[in-house]
């Protein structure tokens, strides 16, 4: 059965796309089935993917608004193992339709439900709000990943963030639990990006990634080539990053499952006490090259700027 993970932050730019795509495709690298829902109705995790506008495809909205059974919007992401369910800008519409629908918070929750056999993960990109839209894929998700951009700002909203994701804990899913906190657009040039992350690994502890995402070009060159960074130049830090991140997960995954424990909940020890844990150990799991289907890789050296 799959795990389910919302890739959620209110504040926008942080990276939630960059790390659904990357990391859903360095699941797939790894051997792993994974479907990544774009529910974002910028789209950007769709394009980013390769697949331009087009209004004749079916996408989340005709599954959370018309009934549309998911597995039918669901499309091959050209790469071995990584399905889609596309988002175009209709879904907009969706986040006010909702409001009048019964059980409008567990729409997507059913609608995975029937499909959540076929995968080892699901990853959801969420859009850069707490609208209904948000509050779906947190009420069908098992974890949340929370992606933070290590400058000043971000510290200041993510006490703000964890406490909104506990009180929707507490009312829409009880199950619902930390995946990690992921340091992203990291540059070791500077002392802001080092004391940021210092602080957040003091204040979190255990739940901070060690995997960090540095700033890169070759990452941010790639959504525009439609492509993750693994096919765009698999060599780059980037593409590295990520592949160090689907380790993390998967061996987080393993632990849990031999353990039966999940990672420490800021909700009930307070994140204080979450100063005390240690950093996960890395994982040993390879991770193969990644086959997209019908393209080869892109070539390049890795730039980390």
């Amino acid at each position: 059965m799959a795990r389910i993970i919302a890739i959620a932050n209110q504040k926008g730019g942080v990276g939630k796309t960059t790390t659904a795509v990357n990391l859903g495709a360095s699941l797939a690298a790894s051997e792993k089935s994974t479907l990544l829902i774009d529910s974002d109705p910028q789209a950007n995790a769709t394009s980013a993917l390769g697949f331009q506008k087009d209004p004749a495809r079916r996408t989340l909205y005709q599954a959370l608004i018309l009934g549309e059974p998911i597995e039918r919007i669901t499309i091959d992401a050209k790469m071995d193992r990584l399905s889609l369910v596309p988002s175009d800008k209709n879904l907009v519409g969706a986040a006010v339709e909702l409001v009048s629908m019964e059980n409008r918070e567990y729409r997507l929750k059913e609608l995975i439900a029937s499909i959540r056999e076929r995968y080892e993960y699901v990853l959801i990109d969420c859009p850069p709000s707490l609208d209904l839209l948000t509050v779906n894929a947190l009420a069908a998700s098992d974890s949340v990943l929370v992606p933070i951009q290590c400058e000043y700002l971000a510290l200041e909203g993510v006490s703000e963030l964890l406490d909104t994701l506990m009180r929707l804990r507490r009312t829409i899913n009880p199950s619902l639990g930390i995946e990690g906190i992921l340091l992203t657009m990291y540059d070791d040039r500077t002392t802001l990006s080092k004391q940021v992350a210092a602080d957040l690994r003091s204040f979190f502890g255990s739940q901070v990634f060690e995997s960090v995402i540095p700033r890169n070009v070759r990452l941010a060159e790639a959504p525009s080539h439609g492509m993750p960074v693994l096919f765009y130049d698999i060599h780059s830090k980037g593409a590295e990053s990520y592949i160090q991140l689907a380790k993390e997960v998967i061996a987080n995954a393993q632990e849990r499952v031999g353990q039966g424990t999940e990672r420490t909940d800021p909700g009930t020890g307070a994140a204080a006490s979450a100063a005390a844990g240690a950093g996960t150990s890395p994982s040993t799991i390879a991770v193969g090259g990644p086959t997209r289907t019908g393209d080869s890789d892109g070539g390049g050296d890795g730039a980390g700027t």
